[in-house]
């Protein structure tokens, strides 16, 4: 009789495939509970009742603007932003509120605080670059009316951003 060499375990093929199964498993879930609690999503809303509230608040300042017959041109050029009334311009001349929101990306969200010069148009200058789609909202300091709109930056020419 002959004697067949019986490898050991650990040198077979049939063993070390049944281990890498579930262990394959084991690190897949690994990086789905990684991914799972990696951070907040900031898009989503917790309180849906407050929001909801909020957007009927929201809404009147857009209203207010349409009575004030708000209309006006926007023009963002190589860090020059300005705003020039058509219609509506503020009497006192107060500071305004132009708020840039990222659409996907609330880390980039900022804001920057428009004056008005001698001829009524409110200029200021930015470092930052403003490039993609952005959701833009005008309002005066007190905000008791509010311009928004969704632009794609830069754009070629003078926007007309009403409301």
């Amino acid at each position: 009789m002959e004697e067949s060499e019986i490898k050991p375990w650990y040198k077979q093929f049939w063993p070390w495939f049944l281990i890498c199964i579930p262990l394959s498993s084991f690190i897949v879930g690994g990086v789905v509970v990684r991914f799972a609690t990696d951070g907040t999503n900031s898009l989503v809303v917790d309180d849906y009742y407050k929001e909801g509230k909020a957007i009927n608040a929201r809404l009147d300042k857009i209203e207010k603007a349409k009575e004030l017959n708000i209309q006006t041109k926007l023009n963002i050029n190589e860090g020059l932003i300005s705003v020039e009334f058509i219609t509506g311009a503020p009497k006192t001349r107060e500071a305004l509120k132009l708020d840039f929101y990222h659409v996907t990306q609330e880390s980039k969200d900022f804001y920057v605080l428009l004056s008005a010069d001698a001829n009524g148009i409110y200029r200021v200058s930015t470092d930052i670059a403003i490039n993609g789609k952005w959701r833009l909202r005008l309002t005066p300091l007190d905000e008791h009316w509010k311009v928004q709109k969704t632009l794609k930056l830069p754009a070629a020419s003078v926007i007309s951003f009403n409301p």
